[in-house]
């Protein structure tokens, strides 16, 4: 009787496990991808992570750190009142505490400028300059005849890469990460003729060269590399064009890099589905939204859905949803909190922080 009674209450807690996935199952990712705080706001953002990232089952935070770290290896590259080694590890023990990964990102290869202002890597080495030519000074809006979106550094240049590697790995330790997030997005300047070493190469040879260098550097150290999945779509087959996609013959890069690359798969018009593509592909992925709540919702929705209907192999390669907020975070979480009370917001743009609301709302319906 005593063993019939065990196997009984076996097979009970069986079905209600089967009955009641839980949100690690549905959604294994769910991440927000931000700028990281000023030191001064600092304060506001861990009340953040604390008071609505974690409740809502948050186990992934991407910082946009760039040159806001006050780096010892190339102090050079610093920007003015960077977040000290201190500021650094009061996140580090927010995020361990509360059981969520923290991955720090450094735009490499494109995103190099910004309109009229050049970053610091190519600001302190003009040498790794894909095309000095261009000068960031004489931008004006898209389209111009530059074709100047962003400034990207040359992949072969024999110096880049020593710079590079050198803040990567001090900004990984730093964070006590297993991660790093390098962008790549919307690079638009590689292989041009005007580079004595990039002129005339295969285009994805050199973005699938750069993604494999970075992955073999990061993974000798036990991290894994996180890039943005633009790059490595038919921006023309798929309709998606040469801003969530490439134009430029990139996307072939997506059979030459380590299937061990995390995608980010960004989509802000549409919730398109290209995940389960790169799934197929071996690579894991997680949908990535911005400011409009109802496709924010359909991506999540999407994600779960794909995941249910797939092989185990094809599902486990879809791993979840990561939010994506494309300004600086003292000035979001001044919107996010302004929604939040229903108060009169200084700022009227307030689709991202309606998005993020919508997003923690269906996260949080997931967990129940």
């Amino acid at each position: 009787m005593k063993r019939l009674l065990i196997t009984l209450a076996a097979a009970f807690a069986a079905l209600l496990s089967a009955q009641a996935d839980p949100i690690d199952e549905l959604l294994p990712v769910r991440g927000l991808a931000i700028e990281a705080p000023s030191s001064r706001g600092l304060n506001d953002f861990l009340k953040f992570i604390e008071g609505d990232l974690v409740p809502a089952h948050f186990n992934l935070l991407i910082l946009r750190v760039d040159w806001n770290y006050a780096y010892e290896t190339h102090p050079e590259l610093r920007d003015e009142n960077p977040l000290t080694k201190e500021d650094v590890k009061r996140i580090v023990a927010v995020c361990r505490t509360r059981g969520i990964r923290l991955v720090p990102q450094i735009n490499l290869l494109g995103h190099q400028s910004w309109a009229k202002q050049t970053h610091a890597l190519l600001r302190e080495y003009p040498e790794f300059d894909e095309t000095p030519s261009v000068k960031t000074e004489n931008y004006t809006e898209w389209p111009n005849p530059d074709g100047l979106y962003c400034k990207s550094y040359c992949p072969l240049h024999p110096g880049v890469h020593k710079v590079v590697f050198d803040v990567v790995d001090e900004l990984c330790d730093v964070f006590e990460t297993d991660a790093f997030h390098a962008g790549m997005d919307e690079v638009f300047y590689i292989g041009m003729p005007e580079c004595p070493r990039c002129n005339g190469r295969d285009k994805a040879e050199l973005f699938a060269g750069e993604v494999t260098l970075l992955r073999n550097h990061l993974a000798d150290k036990g991290r894994q590399l996180m890039i943005w999945g633009d790059r490595l779509l038919d921006g023309r087959t798929t309709g998606l064009g040469e801003w969530e996609a490439s134009y430029n013959y990139t996307w072939r890069a997506i059979d030459m890099i380590p299937k061990d690359v995390f995608i980010c798969d960004w989509h802000y018009e549409r919730a398109d589905l290209t995940g389960v593509y790169f799934a197929t592909k071996g690579l894991s992925v997680a949908s990535c939204g911005y400011r409009n709540p109802s496709i924010c919702e359909q991506q999540i929705r999407d994600m779960v859905r794909f995941r249910k209907q797939s092989s185990h192999e094809t599902a486990s390669h879809l791993q979840g949803y990561i939010h994506t907020i494309w300004s600086g975070a003292g000035q979001f979480l001044r919107r996010f909190n302004a929604v939040k009370a229903e108060a009169e917001p200084e700022d009227t743009r307030l689709d991202d922080a309606r998005a993020l609301q919508t997003v923690i709302a269906t996260f949080t319906n997931l967990a129940q």
